[in-house]
């Protein structure tokens, strides 16, 4: 009796066992605070799945390229909107699309920054404001600047008042820098963007599309 007890609490401790290992594969789905903050187990975001740079990521997690944006734009012209968040200098002297209003969410200054070699911008006060006597929060908005970094942080500057469906157009105006160093174009905004994919756009300018801080 003794020994038959002691294979039975064996065989107990087997089919324990058999449980846990069974329930293993199941823990690793389950999103377990780890070192450093990180959350193990946490799937890539959509962003990261995307290619999308980190400096380019934006709340809402919408993404679309200069081509796609046009094709998006002109399959619903007066549902979507195009925004451009440049300066009013590039919009002007570097060209824009006709259909985008201009609205800068950094202004541009003009004293030298030593450290960083630079002038540098400041956030446009008006931004959101102007923003709003030209769209309504659950408008579609494509939002543009030269190459997809400071539309990030408008997109955002946006979402958190309240605008949901805005899309950050990833290669903006020029697109990014030829990082091949065989190039000749080494370092030049020629890789993609609005002006290097063959889409429409223009020097002419129309006042009415350019709401400036302070303007009405």
């Amino acid at each position: 009796m003794q020994t038959e007890k002691q294979i039975r609490t064996f065989k107990g401790r087997r089919i324990s066992i058999t449980v846990l290992i069974a329930l293993v594969p199941l823990v690793g789905l389950v999103a377990i605070p780890g070192a450093g903050g990180q959350v193990i187990g946490k799937s890539p975001s959509q962003a990261a799945k995307q290619g999308i740079p980190k400096e380019k990521e934006t709340i809402p997690g919408l993404y679309v390229t200069a081509r796609e944006a046009y094709e998006k734009w002109k399959a619903a012209p007066e549902k979507v909107k195009i925004l451009d968040v440049r300066t009013p200098e590039e919009y002007i002297f570097i060209g824009h699309t006709a259909m985008a209003w201009n609205i800068p969410s950094n202004l541009q200054t003009y004293e030298w920054d030593a450290g960083k070699r630079r002038f540098p911008m400041k956030p446009n006060p008006d931004f959101v404001s102007q923003v709003m006597k030209v769209a309504k929060p659950d408008d579609t908005i494509l939002v543009m600047c030269r190459s997809g970094g400071r539309s990030a942080l408008a997109v955002n500057r946006l979402a958190e008042a309240g605008f949901k469906n805005v899309y950050n157009i990833i290669d903006g105006m020029e697109g990014d820098v030829v990082d091949d160093p065989e190039s000749v174009f080494l370092g030049q905004r020629l890789k993609n963007g609005w002006k290097n994919s063959g889409l429409p756009w223009t020097y002419d300018v129309d006042p009415d599309r350019m709401l400036l801080p302070g303007s009405r």
